[in-house]
């Protein structure tokens, strides 16, 4: 049975219109140990013949045999399989890898072989064969012809086909070259089928044991010059569809990482602009995600609270207030940790506002919003200490406060909360700057700030001071109207200072020991009647301070602009939260029990239920109105276009560069079709040289975002990204990189390989 048959082949071409024969009427046939010459003149149809037993162009009419099986059936992947297990193919043009070394163009052809080992050492005994060790680490487009086209048939000798075809192998070399390439093909087709296109035949004469002449797309002569020797033992070469599935795919993947590496590596100015535009395609969308971050607030969970874990808020039923002793009682029986009564500011906290530092102009300083909290422990990696005393605080900032307040030690000692400056004693800095700051003060430290709060943000008070004589005889009480109550931490409990110019003109023109002054603090304020809901009632404070209750030093304060010093009473803050706890422990009905978390929290929220009270758990959250619902849901699809159009531009971009850089592939590929790899090997390959290009990119992005989100200084540019965050952006990124290589590889296998082929052509 004949190796190879042809059966009435031909080959026509259709170009805008126009019909060519390339070959018509061709029957031949070929077997092993045959040195055949095709001799004829250019356009004759020898390279046509040549593409057309290689499988690199298809044929119209007949049919091809394979050891007596037929191709006319055959499809892509059939052919490639053809390719790869018959044909090696030596081009006129050499069709060398140019920016693979020559060891690298001879390994090409060796992948079959799963050993790295035994296919480097296989691929350098061949170079040693045709005597190019001395150049094996050199690149192809260093090669003269000559070591081109040894190079060409080291790699056709790598494969250890049944079939070598050679179109014009000596057409660019020199006489001297010629020979030994002559000879050397000589020496390689024992046993093998060597089919060799030539203009000229003299050279091939002495060697060749069959000529063939084609004329006009038909052969014209087929003279046999000495019958070959066939070794019986060579065995069927035939293609089987039995192979397991399962090893052709790893087999696959293996090779298509292989060969993509080495793609990689062999245009290393083409893979860093490649790893350029990789970087700047991620760090676009990472870019654009830090500063869209914010769209994922407007679909956060609508707490009813402020949430802190194992938080119960309860109330009562009845609308009635809690007394101390009810709200121990229950803190023990449902085992709480604590409990606090008036909780406003743990709900209010967030519109506390703090000046860093106190006194300087906000827009230029700190100015965050916190939460208030007390009874915190945040570790011992902290800049200077906790509080101890009333008046002073601890921080939980985000870093990019570092730079301001310091890393070993701190630069600013005061701050302005609310209305109140404290002590600054510590602080701790965090990288999320998602997090809402925290503001750490001492137990009665958050009674005092939650007095202030109360007080000097109540819209509906006022404050009348009344001056009586001790007798009622020698003086007529007169009053005064002032505007505020100014909080102060150096004041005694039991003294005050009153800073009103005409009640301070009364007092130095009369003897203060000869009468009292009563201070009268009135609130209206609103407080839940069972019967009528809530209702709008009224608060009376009143206190008589003797001349030695009122102190003539002023004590120094820092309000900074907050209330009009010319116009009040300073008190102590003590005395705050006595007049405070007095207007809240009447009106404010709410408070909370700590459990150890959200879990124990919610257990001991349905016992308290069950006992009759209102108990909700600070992780409940509330469906906002409509008109929110609304603005959040526009708010959100607007951030989610611009994002959505970032990741368009940077796709489109991409694609554009790395379409450019396309020719630099698109020979390289086509010889590697030619070689019989497998369309498969080398879409694997594309995909994994551009995988490559963006690791590079996500380490870079990667850096960059430690450099961000912990450095005090860049820190507040960009909303700190969650890992899920980053997966996604990456994700996106590898999923950007896998259709533009899947568009490259469309391009790229869109025509076939003779048309891809340099120099390729249709005699």
């Amino acid at each position: 049975m004949a190796l190879l048959s042809l059966k009435d082949i031909g080959k026509i071409y259709v170009s805008e219109g126009n019909v060519a024969v390339g070959i018509r009427g061709v029957n031949l046939s070929f077997d092993r140990g045959e040195f055949v010459a095709i001799t004829g003149k250019s356009g004759s149809g020898k390279s046509t013949l040549l593409n057309v037993i290689s499988g690199m162009d298809s044929y119209e009419e007949g049919e091809l045999f394979i050891e007596g099986q037929p191709t006319s059936h055959y499809l892509q992947p059939e052919w490639e399989e053809y390719r790869e297990k018959y044909i090696s193919f030596i081009f006129q043009d050499y069709n060398i890898i140019e920016s693979f070394t020559v060891l690298q163009n001879v390994e090409l052809a060796l992948m079959h072989i799963d050993d790295k080992k035994e296919r480097r050492a296989r691929a350098i005994d061949l170079i040693k064969r045709v005597g190019l060790y001395s150049s094996i680490k050199q690149k192809g487009s260093k090669l003269s012809g000559g070591q081109k086209q040894r190079t060409v048939i080291a790699r056709a000798l790598a494969k250890d086909s049944p079939i070598i075809l050679a179109d014009e192998p000596t057409g660019n070399l020199d006489s001297a070259t010629s020979k030994e390439i002559i000879s050397l093909l000589q020496e390689v087709s024992k046993d093998k089928l060597l089919i060799v296109v030539t203009h000229n035949f003299e050279q091939l004469e002495e060697c060749a044991t069959r000529h063939i002449r084609i004329f006009d797309g038909a052969v014209e002569s087929d003279h046999v010059i000495s019958q070959p020797e066939i070794n019986e033992a060579v065995t069927s070469t035939h293609i089987t569809r039995k192979e397991d599935k399962k090893k052709s795919i790893k087999t696959a993947i293996k090779n298509g990482i292989t060969l993509g590496k080495t793609i990689f590596t062999s245009k290393p100015k083409l893979s860093l602009f490649l790893c350029f535009l990789m970087l700047v395609g991620t760090m676009g969308i990472f870019s654009s995600t830090a500063s869209s971050g914010e769209i994922k607030t407007l679909f956060a969970p609508n707490y009813m609270f402020n949430h802190i874990d194992g938080r119960v808020v309860i109330a009562k039923q009845s609308g009635e207030n809690f007394s101390d002793e009810e709200l121990k009682t229950l803190s023990e029986k449902y085992g709480a940790d604590d409990y606090i009564y008036i909780d406003t500011l743990l709900d209010e906290g967030m519109s506390n506002q703090i000046v860093i530092p106190a006194g300087k102009d906000p827009w230029n300083y700190g100015y965050p919003t916190a939460n208030i909290t007390y009874g915190k422990d945040y570790g011992k990696d902290i800049t200077g200490r906790y509080p101890s005393e009333d008046n002073e605080v601890f921080l939980y900032l985000p870093i990019s406060y570092q730079t301001m307040l310091g890393k070993d030690s701190l630069k600013i000692t005061e701050i302005l909360l609310g209305s109140t400056t404290y002590k600054l004693v510590g602080v701790k800095y965090y990288y999320d700057n998602n997090l809402v700051p925290e503001c750490l003060l001492t137990e009665q430290g958050f009674r005092t700030a939650t007095a202030a709060h109360f007080l000097v943000n109540f819209s509906d008070y006022s404050i009348n001071l009344t001056i009586s004589s001790k007798d009622n005889s020698n003086y007529k009480s007169q009053e005064f109207y002032l505007y505020n109550i100014i909080p102060s931490f150096d004041l005694p409990a039991d003294k005050i200072y009153i800073h009103y110019p005409e009640y301070n003109d009364f007092v130095s023109k009369n003897n203060s020991a000869d009468f009292t002054t009563k201070v009268s603090y009135f609130a209206t304020y609103y407080k839940y009647n069972y019967n009528y809901g809530e209702v709008s009632t009224s608060y009376s404070f009143s206190k008589i301070f003797t001349d030695a209750d009122i102190t003539n030093e002023k004590p120094v304060i820092k309000n900074y602009g907050y209330y009009d010093e010319e116009y009040g009473v300073i008190i102590s803050d003590e005395l705050l939260c006595e007049i405070a706890e007095a207007i809240l422990y009447d009106s404010y009905k709410q408070a909370s029990l700590f459990f150890e978390n959200d879990k124990e929290a919610h257990i001991a929220a349905e016992k308290l239920q069950a006992a009759g009270l209102i108990a909700v758990v600070s992780d409940t959250t509330y469906e906002p109105d409509e008109f929110t619902v609304i603005i959040n849901i526009l708010a959100g699809v607007l951030m989610l276009i611009m994002w959505v159009v970032t990741i368009l531009f940077l796709a489109f971009f991409i694609n554009l560069c790395t379409t450019r850089t396309l020719g630099a592939f698109k020979g390289d590929m086509a010889i590697m079709r030619s070689m019989g790899i497998s369309v498969n090997v080398i879409r694997i390959a594309m995909y994994v040289r551009m995988l490559i290009s963006l690791i590079p990119a996500f380490i870079i992005v990667g850096l960059v975002a430690v450099l961000i989100f912990t450095s005090p200084i860049f820190n507040k540019f960009f909303t700190y990204l969650y890992g899920w965050q980053y997966a996604l952006i990456f994700l996106g990124m590898i999923a950007l990189t896998a259709r533009t290589t899947h568009n490259q590889i469309k391009k790229l296998f869109g025509e076939s390989v003779k048309k891809s082929l340099k120099g390729g052509n249709a005699e």
